[in-house]
């Protein structure tokens, strides 16, 4: 199944990315691979700014980024997920935009790794510095910024191999539990 494998496949590669095009129809199939996502009650909160222009990215990589993320300047596209708090709802406390942009930010990163491309989720950055440059109003929230790129190397598993061989994950032993907390899962 193509979805499982472009989970397992899909790494942060900010410091695999090149600033070769990314065609305009794999643009358009992440963002529709956003668009589509589940959120709560239908609501949809999720907006996004793409950013293609050179000097716009330099600027707010530049002014807005931690040094770690500079190589988000080698990007060919940059692309900004914001919410309005009140175009969701809220329950129990949980804002739910928050979960609702996860969830479409999850999608568009898998799409591009379907598609080859390079990706890294990023929440570190100067909200209100990235706001300014990109004119958001007020009332919505910057809340997570993704590059899609072409990988540097010849593929994007080339590129993944190494990132990919160092991450560990858990195992469902330590995650899951069977009928109520801390009662491990019976395999």
């Amino acid at each position: 199944m193509e979805t499982l494998d472009s989970i397992h496949k899909r790494a942060s590669l900010k410091l695999r990315l090149t600033a070769r095009p990314v065609e305009q129809e794999k643009i358009e199939k992440v963002l529709e691979a956003a668009r589509v996502a589940p959120s709560a009650r239908n609501k949809q909160p999720w907006r996004f700014i793409i950013v293609q222009d050179r000097n716009t990215i330099d600027e707010v990589v530049t002014k807005t980024f931690p040094d770690v993320n500079q190589p988000f300047k080698d990007a060919s596209v940059l692309i900004f997920a914001c919410g309005n708090p009140a175009d969701d709802i809220i329950s129990n406390g949980k804002e739910y935009y928050l979960f609702d942009l996860g969830l479409a930010m999850e999608n568009m990163v898998l799409a591009a790794t379907d598609m080859g491309l390079a990706s890294h989720l990023m929440t570190g950055f100067d909200e209100s510095a990235a706001r300014a440059i990109l004119g958001i109003p007020d009332e919505v929230r910057l809340v997570c910024c993704t590059p899609i790129s072409y990988p540097a190397g010849d593929s994007y598993d080339e590129a993944a191999r190494e990132k990919l061989g160092e991450r560990t994950r858990k195992n469902l032993q330590e995650i899951c539990y069977h009928e109520g907390w801390d009662k491990p899962y019976k395999w």
